[in-house]
């Protein structure tokens, strides 16, 4: 659970930005913000993850360190996004786990879970090395245990990160406020796939005082859709399998292949290009205590992507089963990482976007 001091620092803050409103038109954040008199638990909660981290409002900010007010908008609301997580975190007890991650831990749950795998292929009698039967993966690891494995991960994850986000959008909504329309769902929509607000009022993100660049948009945006895509590859091949009876491996030019393959390209260009932007950035602008979660979910994402692309490329080898077995050790590590990581941010900025469209519609008084 967030630590109160946590919570009165983000009063405090608000209160005073509140007070200047001179960043009022970057981002949502400050026309959200100036609909409140007071900031409860909840209100900070939900402007935390209306921003985006772009920066730009430190910089502006004219009681900014080092000045006695010591405002730093952009590392508080970051401080507050993490103890969002922690607050509607599904179960309840795990929530520690969002302080936990680093690339160490991220890479031995990948070893754990491919060990894992590893036993249960040659428990299950799958062959780790299959001879004579190119790319077929199931004589690695039988359909029904991949199945069976994959589907019960998925159950979990998906009731977690529901729940979570069920919870963080029941307590955003306690003000009255206009009933959900398709014009809220679409503007929000739009802007969490455009990242409309992740360079603030201008064409580019800072990254330091007077440095700016485009960079940080468009790998936001290769990891995203990169990721989109190999959810639609795989959603796509299990179509394949169980409505058509196209059983796995298909052609190089089939769907699922041509998706998985673009996505693939996308999560590791995105991924590579965030931890090199990360290494550079300015570290006034965010929570050096989330720099582990981060870089954990990102590099997670690369090495998932890599290992697929490596397992497409020698799918025809004898190494493809020990790497058929690390990508579905990294699948895996992943998957189960995700309702305790970064990846919650992106639904509940949704959510928020959701409320802020609700709150900037015209009210009819008649």
């Amino acid at each position: 659970m967030p630590s109160s001091d946590v919570i009165r620092h983000g009063e405090y803050v608000m209160t005073v930005c509140n007070a200047c409103r001179y960043c009022e038109q970057f981002c949502p954040v400050f026309p959200a913000m100036e609909n409140r008199r007071t900031f409860a638990k909840a209100d900070l909660m939900y402007l935390a993850n209306l921003c985006h981290n772009c920066g730009e409002c430190l910089y502006a900010c004219q009681y900014a360190p080092p000045h006695e007010f010591g405002i730093n908008a952009p590392r508080t609301l970051a401080e507050l996004r993490t103890a969002s997580y922690e607050t509607y975190c599904w179960p309840q007890p795990l929530a520690g786990l969002f302080r936990r991650h680093g690339v160490t831990t991220s890479l031995v749950l990948v070893l754990a879970m491919s060990a894992a795998i590893f036993a249960g292929v040659v428990w299950s009698g799958g062959r780790v090395y299959p001879s004579g039967e190119g790319a077929n993966f199931y004589a690695v690891m039988p359909h029904s245990m991949m199945v069976g494995l994959f589907g019960a991960v998925s159950a979990f994850v998906l009731a977690a990160l529901a729940f979570g986000l069920r919870r963080f959008s029941r307590d955003v909504n306690v003000r009255p406020r206009p009933p959900v329309t398709a014009r809220a769902n679409g503007l929000a929509l739009r802007d969490a796939l455009t990242l409309r607000h992740l360079h603030a009022s201008g064409d580019d993100c800072p990254s330091a005082e007077e440095q700016r660049a485009p960079w940080r948009r468009w790998f936001h945006h290769a990891t995203f859709y990169g990721f989109a895509l190999c959810f639609a590859s795989t959603s796509v091949a299990a179509v394949y399998h169980s409505v058509f009876g196209w059983h796995a491996p298909h052609d190089l030019t089939s769907l699922p292949v041509v998706l998985g393959t673009l996505g693939g390209v996308g999560l590791l260009v995105g991924p590579a290009g965030l931890i090199a932007l990360h290494r550079r950035r300015d570290r006034a602008l965010g929570d050096p205590a989330q720099t582990g979660m981060d870089v954990s979910f990102i590099t997670l994402l690369f090495i998932t992507s890599l290992t697929g692309l490596l397992l497409l490329v020698l799918r025809e080898r004898p190494v493809m089963g020990l790497l058929l077995i690390v990508h579905l050790g990294s699948v895996l590590a992943l998957f189960v990482t995700l309702p305790y990581g970064k990846f919650v941010h992106g639904l509940y900025r949704v959510a928020a976007l959701v409320q802020y469209a609700r709150e900037d519609a015209p009210i009819d008084r008649a």
